[in-house]
């Protein structure tokens, strides 16, 4: 699936803004803090209907203005597709062909096998930041290779907060009652994450050692549950057995708390390099080797499941890489045959790489000016 055209309403900084990229590599250009992140944000709203910075839909709409929209329009099998999203007061509407999509309606056909993968300087803080970093990288990757995880995720919070309300205000027996549907819906979610990184695992040893060397430390990946839970190797009725067990034992210390201490929201995931961990014992340079090979397995990866490259979101990363990492990066992503957007503040970083038929823009408050073609040595 290829995105033809963009426009953006009162999206963030972006008063009104309309691009049509390249079939490859669009890079947008400009100071930090005009809206090149901004765009990529729309993007990955399109994409996922997730924001990828925001904590609140709200700071996704431009001050003083009522309501945002972001609309694309997609080249696939069957046609071009339009796909919208809308923010407002009354919160989030996606549209699809210009038919609103209801909270009843399965959202299969908006999705329709986009996939959009978003590397960005706080990616790198996957290794040394909080296990909520790394859990909401497992779920966005577990959403992009299977849809469903977006609906499936929603049930789990649910489930989340009433049983966290029943710890809080109802009687011992009411918790009970509660605590099924956390149990089915978190195991499902475990299951996803596992299966996933049985997936990422070994692309990410194998990535991590074409970047670092075959010298090199071995990279693993490892999930490691709350509560001691025992989720190797197991089945996910096993997943939910053993959570539920885990659940009953803790629920007089829930009910102290006034929350759920074991489940997939408690959960997280581990990097080691040579069997130690990369946090602690991995050098910066380690740190970030690991992180890029962790990107680069999830984009093979979704190549290889999805039969196409997702689309590729990358803001400014190439000024946080060393050179030698910086190159590897590039080079890879020139290889791949799908839509890639960039930015940078320094056109000159991405030259070499954006290859023929690249699509430059301008960014300046908010404003996407189209530039002139890259220029070619010796042309």
């Amino acid at each position: 699936m290829r995105l033809l055209s963009l426009s953006l309403r009162d999206f963030r900084n972006v008063h009104e803004a309309r691009l049509e990229p390249s079939a490859r590599s669009t890079v947008l250009v400009g100071p930090n803090g005009q809206g090149k992140t901004n765009l990529l944000e729309a993007l990955f709203l399109l994409c996922t209907l997730k924001p990828l910075r925001a904590t609140r839909l709200a700071e996704l709409v431009r001050f003083g203005a009522e309501r945002a929209r972001v609309q694309g329009d997609f080249e696939a099998p069957g046609g071009v597709r339009t796909v919208a999203v809308e923010i407002g007061p009354e919160g989030r509407t996606a549209f699809l062909d210009g038919k609103t999509l209801s909270s009843s309606d399965r959202l299969d056909a908006f999705f329709e096998g986009r996939a959009a993968v978003c590397f960005s300087p706080d990616d790198l803080l996957l290794v040394k930041g909080g296990p909520d970093q790394r859990r909401r990288f497992l779920d966005r990757a577990a959403f992009n290779r299977w849809p469903a995880v977006l609906t499936e995720a929603r049930e789990y919070l649910r489930a989340l907060r009433e049983r966290n309300a029943a710890l809080r205000h109802s009687a011992a027996d009411v918790e009970e009652s509660f605590r099924e549907p956390l149990v089915r819906a978190g195991a499902r979610l475990v299951a996803r994450r596992l299966a996933l990184l049985d997936e990422l695992s070994p692309r990410m040893a194998e990535a991590f050692s074409q970047i670092s060397g075959p010298e090199a430390a071995s990279a693993l990946l490892a999930y490691r549950p709350a509560a001691g839970l025992q989720v190797d190797g197991a089945s996910e009725e096993q997943i939910a057995e053993r959570l539920a067990g885990a659940l009953a034992h803790r629920v007089a210390r829930d009910r102290e708390k006034g929350y759920t201490s074991a489940g997939p929201h408690m959960d997280d995931l581990l990097l080691s390099l040579g069997g130690r961990g990369a946090r602690p014992y991995g050098s910066q340079g380690q740190q970030r080797a690991l992180v890029l090979a962790l990107k680069i397995a999830e984009i093979e990866n979704l190549r290889d499941k999805l039969g196409r490259p997702p689309l590729l979101l990358l803001d400014d990363v190439s000024s946080e890489l060393d050179p030698e990492k910086n190159g590897h990066l590039l080079r890879h992503l020139s290889a791949l045959p799908g839509q890639a957007v960039l930015t940078t503040t320094d056109r000159r970083l991405l030259e070499p790489a954006a290859g023929e038929g690249a699509v430059f823009y301008q960014v300046r408050d908010g404003v996407f000016e189209r530039d002139l073609p890259p220029v070619i040595p010796g042309s």
